[in-house]
């Protein structure tokens, strides 16, 4: 036990050794017991903030209050946000049908029709060296 170490366990914890963390309270027992006049001052000031502390009274909360708190809760109205979930729900349901109507359609479209819808090549598909990435070897 270092006396560092024992001056943050009696800030943090007071001067009771009953609140001191069990796996040091020995070794700051002991070191207590060997450097007295040390240790004697910082319990004293813990003493004195514990002291304080407890003296510390807070009155429980009157019913008026409770009720007040219990009647303001969130879980007291569950059809509201119910509601509004179901039609989110059905909105996104709502838009993945029609997204897949319009496939379907489109996909009907060219296969009654026999076109092809012509598809342009991307700059994005050129190579940096100018021309393009198809293979022209067969012209």
């Amino acid at each position: 036990m270092t006396p560092e170490r024992f001056h943050q366990i009696v800030e943090a914890y007071g001067a009771d050794p009953r609140r001191w963390p069990q796996q040091e309270r020995a070794a700051a027992e002991a070191w207590a017991a060997t450097h007295r006049a040390e240790a004697d001052v910082l319990l004293a000031d813990a003493a004195g903030i514990d002291a304080l502390l407890a003296a510390d009274k807070v009155d429980p909360p009157r019913a008026a209050l409770q009720r007040r708190i219990i009647g303001s809760a969130p879980g007291r109205r569950p059809s509201a946000p119910r509601r509004k979930l179901w039609w989110s729900g059905a909105a996104v349901a709502g838009v993945g049908v029609l997204g897949g109507v319009a496939g379907a359609f489109a996909v009907s479209f060219f296969v009654l029709t026999g076109t092809v819808p012509q598809v342009h090549e991307s700059s994005y598909l050129t190579s940096s060296f100018g021309g393009s990435s198809a293979d022209w070897s067969g012209e």
